[in-house]
């Protein structure tokens, strides 16, 4: 255990404590964002990760009446979340610390994390301790106040909801389309338990497109219980069909099966390493907020520069 501030106790996370700390990150968020974006689903599926241990690798933190104040986790990732009612007091430094202990004894060569650029303190926070920025995220929006049109797919291309027993052919499709910007392939275990058998996947609001009876293009969506709006999850059209129109005309058929459903608005994350941002852009979504992914190489403990 890291050495906490006075009045502050901390140990390993365990499963049942996933509502606790879904209620912690939604309380981040409402103060950052004004809005939960996290599921209790998508917590699960963070602590569920392959190489995390939980008794190593997690930590959990309550102030003296027992309520969780800050949570932290590391596995090559990590990410720190400190109750907005319980920072300034120390405990996002200690639990930085602490991760970066970890990923060292684990032999870990360097540590990632996502920090909102609207949270000056944590962006202060990880640049003094001498992480570097990777890459840019952006978070985009499409308002929708009519039912959005979507257009007649190409001749040959066939769109249709999601069905039960698509995944393995999805999971196939979109690992291959992130293949050039994630460390690893996901086996499909671990890929559907963030995507397909997410508690909050959307299927009726997740389009796939078909070409000759191959799926070439998909896009997955979740219904979040405390969001208003729509989540596009993720956006993967296979290499030989883009720049054809693909990714746009799917996500037309997300944000309309959503607009039927009662929401007028759909959002979605791009990164800076996909080159994405445009095509979301001529789609008629915009730029709402914006994180950035720092590292940190712990063989010397300086920075990485981002190249990009």
């Amino acid at each position: 255990m890291p050495e906490l501030p006075v009045g502050y106790r901390g140990r390993a996370v365990g499963a049942e404590d996933v509502p606790a700390i879904h209620g912690l990150v939604a309380a981040c968020e409402r103060a950052l964002y004004g809005r939960v974006e996290t599921d209790q689903g998508g917590i699960a599926a963070e602590l569920a990760r392959p190489g995390l241990e939980l008794e190593a690798d997690t930590l959990l933190v309550h102030d003296r009446e027992g309520r969780p104040a800050a949570r932290a986790w590391v596995e090559r990732r990590s990410a720190v979340d400190v109750h907005p009612s319980h920072r300034g007091r120390g405990l996002g430094s200690a639990l930085l610390d602490w991760a970066e202990a970890r990923a060292r004894q684990s032999g870990t060569a360097r540590l990632v994390q996502t920090v909102p650029d609207g949270d000056p303190a944590a962006v202060a926070l990880v640049r003094s301790r001498g992480y570097g920025p990777l890459v840019r995220a952006w978070q985009l929006e499409f308002a929708m106040g009519e039912e959005p049109s979507v257009p007649e797919p190409p001749a040959g291309l066939v769109v249709r909801p999601f069905r039960p027993g698509d995944g393995p052919a999805v999971h196939r499709l979109t690992e291959d389309a992130f293949d050039e910007w994630q460390a690893r392939r996901k086996p499909y275990g671990e890929w559907a338990s963030l995507a397909v058998e997410r508690p909050a996947f959307a299927p009726a609001m997740s389009p796939l497109a078909f070409a000759g009876g191959e799926l070439i293009g998909a896009v997955l969506s979740l219904d979040l219980p405390d969001e208003a709006g729509g989540y596009v999850e993720r956006v993967a059209v296979r290499r030989d069909h883009r720049r054809q129109g693909v990714a746009r005309l799917l996500l037309r058929h997300a944000f309309r099966a959503f607009h039927r459903d009662g929401r007028r608005s759909c959002t979605l994350w791009t990164h800076s390493g996909t080159d994405a941002l445009g095509v979301y852009e001529r789609v008629g979504m915009t730029v709402r907020r914006s994180a950035t992914t720092f590292v940190k190489d712990l063989s010397d403990g300086s920075a990485v520069p981002s190249g990009r």
